[in-house]
């Protein structure tokens, strides 16, 4: 059993950053999968990034790709997200997760992840 809980959030204007962060307690991070959702309101939830337990690969929503980075800090026990250029269609609920699913995969699914945070409000103004 993992305990997620995500930070960072808050409100930027557009164009600026933000990086959100996901700490684990009960089990280290490295030994699972993780993700970040957002979901916006009246909109599904929908994976923002992934990457896999091994870090060897990773995935990118294309409405993000070139502006986010997901990473881990081993010695910290943390996933972060970092955010540039945020846009206003950006503005959501972000959430980290976690799955049990192992190997050198990274899982696009929500029905996927097996531990989830309550999740952290990212708001961008125009």
């Amino acid at each position: 059993q993992v305990h997620v809980v995500e930070s960072g959030g808050g409100l930027v204007q557009a164009g600026g950053s933000l990086r959100l962060f996901c700490a684990a307690s009960g089990r280290t991070f490295s030994s699972y999968a993780m993700g970040w959702f957002r979901q916006a309101p009246g909109k599904e939830r929908e994976l923002v990034t992934a990457i896999s337990k091994s870090r060897s690969s990773s995935y990118y929503a294309h409405s993000v790709r070139g502006r986010f980075t997901i990473g881990r800090d081993s010695a910290k026990n943390t996933v972060y997200l970092k955010m540039n250029s945020l846009k206003p269609e950006d503005t959501a609920v972000y959430y980290c997760a976690a799955t049990n699913w192992g190997g050198t995969y990274y899982y696009t699914r929500a029905s996927e992840y097996h531990y989830w945070g309550q999740g952290t409000q990212v708001t961008v103004s125009s």
